[in-house]
């Protein structure tokens, strides 16, 4: 049995609470990572897990070693990479992690990219609008969208996205064009989720925040879902800047309120700091800033 292989089994089921995710984590079958995690207990003497066939828990010991275990994948990761500067080429798994519109717009080629750069890399896109835990879910790099909680990570700016109201053209000539945030009650809306709260509406006024209660028409935690509602007619929604800017230049859509937007998104490179930072995040941040103007702050009118 490799120690390291059952180890990181083990991490994977106590993350993920289960067996199943776990495997398709790591990309090995079910069967395997139950043999790593039975190999493991039978090597240490004691019951890391209690199973059962809802769920997976951890027992007193496992709680204890799965800490233990983090800082000894943790070392591992570091040695590597610390091997991996010393060869100068990126190589090895890579994963990262980006919103759904915004990785499948602007993510998902640059890792095409990256990854034509890199032969040796094996890499991984997660695109989800969930926030991921880097170090638990094994992620080196997250593209976020937002202003970032205070955490461990380290975050570097690559650029901003503005929060804009939109709707088809046809809408606003027949329903007329909301003057200020508090007309909006006399609209159809259409709430992203992701983006803003379906009941409350923020918007800036007179160098201040306004809060606006909204009665959302539609309401979908899918940014495309939102906008293709609102390019057929379906009312005013709120929309990141880059999700739209193709649609408002093609004159399928308008700019609503542009006077009160709220202050704009910063978009952030995150990676753990309690790993060094390795040759393939390094050389993706670099790509970053050499090839990409994430700025989508200017838009058609």
């Amino acid at each position: 049995m490799d120690r390291f292989d059952a180890i990181s089994a083990f991490v994977a089921v106590a993350d993920h609470r289960g067996f199943a995710p776990a495997a398709r984590r790591l990309g090995l079958s079910t069967s395997a990572i139950t043999r790593y995690v039975s190999a493991l207990e039978e090597r240490l003497g004691v019951r890391l897990l209690n199973r059962t066939t809802r769920a997976v828990s951890l027992t007193d010991a496992g709680q204890r070693f799965l800490e233990r275990s983090r800082r000894i994948l943790s070392d591992l990761d570091e040695a590597e990479q610390m091997a991996e500067s010393e060869r100068g080429e990126p190589l090895g798994r890579f994963v990262v992690s980006a919103p759904q519109v915004f990785g499948r717009l602007h993510v998902a080629p640059l890792i095409c990219e990256f990854m034509n750069l890199h032969r040796k890399l094996r890499g991984e896109l997660l695109l989800s609008d969930r926030m991921v835990n880097l170090v638990e879910d094994g992620v080196d790099v997250a593209i976020r969208i937002g202003h970032l909680t205070d955490s461990s990570d380290i975050a570097r700016k690559v650029g901003a996205v503005r929060r804009v109201l939109v709707a088809a053209p046809a809408y606003l000539a027949e329903a007329g064009v909301p003057d200020s945030p508090d007309a909006l009650g006399d609209h159809r809306l259409i709430a992203f989720t992701a983006l803003t709260a379906p009941q409350l509406w923020h918007f800036q006024q007179h160098g201040g925040s306004l809060g606006v209660e909204a009665s959302p028409s539609y309401i979908s935690n899918s940014a495309d879902a939102a906008i293709w509602h609102a390019m057929q007619g379906g009312g005013i929604t709120m929309a990141l800047s880059y999700q739209v800017a193709d649609h408002l230049r093609d004159g399928r859509l308008s700019l609503v309120l542009p006077d009160f937007e709220p202050a704009p998104y910063p978009i952030h490179v995150v990676y753990p700091s309690s790993r060094l930072l390795s040759l393939k995040v390094r050389a993706f941040l670099e790509l970053i800033l050499a090839t990409r103007d994430w700025n989508f702050l200017r838009l058609p009118d």
